[in-house]
Order: structure tokens, then C-alpha cells, then sequence
């Protein structure tokens, strides 16, 4: 046997070896891969269908207004001498709001009173409020001068205060004269409301039409507020639902399934179709569960259509 010979079945007898040792322990590694995925099992929290009441809203804002509103206005050409009108300030009717008087009388003050007592004249008028209400602007003050009828300050009204809803005409159906409403405030408040009409005009571009809320409460409301409304879409008085966690959804939203447990370590997908729902649970309309099937509440993302799971807890 030549050197060269030699060195050639050599080499093939180390390579055959090699390839040997190679796929053996790729074989190994597939079969350990394989027994890995096929031992993954998801711990999930699962709950059962249950019955009740179920009314699904849609939120609206609603903005704050007063309807009736004064305009005090001077009744003389002069300078206004006294200004008892201040922003924010509750009056009532008759409450003097300013005294006004004449140039005229300005110039020769009290000189005619001094030549003839008997004409009392003093070129003083007065201004008073002609409605309760509270100040919401004031134009003049002190010391200017104004013509008659130019206007010097607006009460407000209290108790014409409302709330003005622009709601969606393909809505209109959902609210109807006095019916009642709730206003939420910023600030948490709720108060109770009524509608007590609409306006018969539907705005061209956003296809909305006004309705006005009125509202009573103690506490002055500042004009321009924006309060939620809660408008009540669909009710259903006995409603199969679940937690909105159990129920899963395509990236189009137009197919629903939740996972249902065929055993205790076993969950299938199974497709619903979905009804009303609200912040914390939907209605299921088909199929119809009974009350002791169990669905996966939590743990139910991303897991195959049927999956191997572990219980951990049961709501």
C-alpha cells in the first residue's frame, strides 16, 4: 500500500465518522426542540358566562350657556359718578348699579340749588338692575363719559343657565323633548338635566343639530364649561356577557372569538358574535354558553386555536 493510498482511506474514514457523530446529534437536538414546544403551557385565569342588564352609552360634549341676559344701559349723555358693578358679583333686582350725571351739572354744580332751593336740581340719574343674576362684564368705569343707551354692564340670569349639545343628526332619534339627562362636570360633579328643545336647523358641515339640556343647581356655573353627556345607544335586560378581556378580535375588529376550556387542561377557540357592551363587559349573542362553561379571561393572547393550558385561577 502506497503512502498516498494510505493517507486517502484515512481521511474517508474519519470524514464517514465524523458525518456519523454529526447527525446523530442533530437528531438529537430536533428531538429535544420538539419535546420543549411540545411542553409549553400557558397558566391562564378563567371565568363563566353570567346574566344582567347590560345598556351601552355614547359620551358628548355639551357646552354651558346663559340664555337670558341683561344689558344695563345709561339713560343720559354724562360721566358716570358711582360704578357699584363688579365682575362676578350676585345682585338683585333693583340693586343700584351706577349713578350717572350730566356735564351740565358737572360744570355749574350745585349753583342753581344755591340761587333757587325750591328746583332741587342735581342732574343725578340712576341705574339698577332689572333682574337678579350675577355681573359677567362691565364696560365702564368711574369717571367715564357715555351716551344714553350705550351699554355699561350684563347680568346674567342664573336660572336660565342650560348646556348646548350639537349631537349628531343620525342620533337625533336617541333623545326626545324632556327627557332626562346627566351632565358630567370637570370637576366630577354630575348634574341632573332635561332636554327642552331643539333648534330647527342641522349644521350643513357637521351634519349636527343643537339641543338644549336645562339644568338646575345652587352653585353659579361659569358660562363656556364643557360637561360630558352620557346618551344611552341600546339596552338589553338580560344580557349573556362576559369580561371584555375574555373576548379577542381580529386587527379589523370584524371577527370575535373567546377561548372555551374543553377540559381542565385544554382551550379551544370558539367564534361569537358580539352585541352591546360598556367599559367593563360585551354582550355575547351566539353562541350560547352554558352557565358552567369556563372561557379564559386572562392569558388568552396570542395562544394557538387549540392550546394546552393550566388553570390558576377561577373568577
Amino acid at each position: 500500500m502506497t503512502l498516498n493510498k494510505f493517507i486517502t482511506n484515512s481521511s474517508l474514514f474519519f470524514l464517514t465518522i465524523s458525518s456519523t457523530i454529526v447527525m446523530v446529534s442533530c437528531g438529537q437536538q430536533t428531538d429535544t426542540v420538539t419535546d420543549t414546544v411540545a411542553e409549553v403551557i400557558s397558566p391562564v385565569e378563567v371565568t363563566t358566562i353570567s346574566r344582567t342588564a347590560l345598556a351601552e352609552y355614547t359620551e358628548l360634549s355639551a357646552v354651558s350657556s346663559y340664555q337670558q341676559k341683561s344689558y344695563v344701559k345709561a339713560n343720559i349723555n354724562g360721566y358716570i359718578q358711582s360704578a357699584k358693578a363688579v365682575v362676578g358679583n350676585r345682585v338683585t333686582a333693583g340693586s343700584l348699579l351706577f349713578s350717572l350725571i350730566t356735564k351740565e351739572a358737572r360744570a355749574i354744580g350745585n349753583a342753581v340749588n344755591q340761587l333757587d332751593p325750591g328746583l332741587r336740581f342735581s342732574g343725578v340719574s340712576t341705574i339698577r338692575a332689572d333682574q337678579s343674576g350675577f355681573i359677567t362684564s362691565v364696560s365702564h368705569q368711574k369717571g367715564d363719559y357715555v351716551q344714553d343707551g350705550e351699554a355699561l354692564a350684563v347680568i346674567s340670569n342664573q336660572n336660565s343657565l342650560v348646556f348646548l349639545l350639537d349631537l349628531p343628526y343620525e342620533l337625533h332619534r336617541l333623545l326626545s323633548n324632556q327627557q332626562a339627562v346627566e351632565v358630567l362636570l370637570p370637576d366630577g360633579e354630575r348634574l341632573e338635566g332635561q332636554i327642552s328643545g331643539s333648534l330647527p336647523v342641522v349644521d350643513s358641515l357637521a351634519q349636527t343639530q343643537r339641543m338644549i339640556i336645562k339644568v338646575s343647581t345652587p352653585q353659579q356655573i361659569p358660562e363656556g364649561l364643557i360637561g360630558k353627556v352620557k346618551i344611552r345607544k341600546a339596552s338589553s335586560p338580560n344580557a349573556q356577557v362576559l369580561p371584555k378581556s375574555a373576548v379577542l378580535s381580529n386587527e379589523t375588529e370584524d371577527e370575535f372569538w373567546v377561548m372555551k376550556m374543553t377540559n381542565d387542561s385544554t382551550a379551544v377557540k370558539v367564534p361569537v358574535k358580539k352585541g352591546i357592551e360598556n367599559d367593563k363587559l360585551i354582550e355575547i349573542v351566539s353562541p350560547i354558553f352554558k352557565s358552567n362553561e369556563r372561557i379564559i379571561s386572562t392569558g388568552n393572547y396570542g395562544i394557538a386555536d387549540t392550546a394546552k393550558v393550566k388553570v390558576v385561577k377561577q373568577l
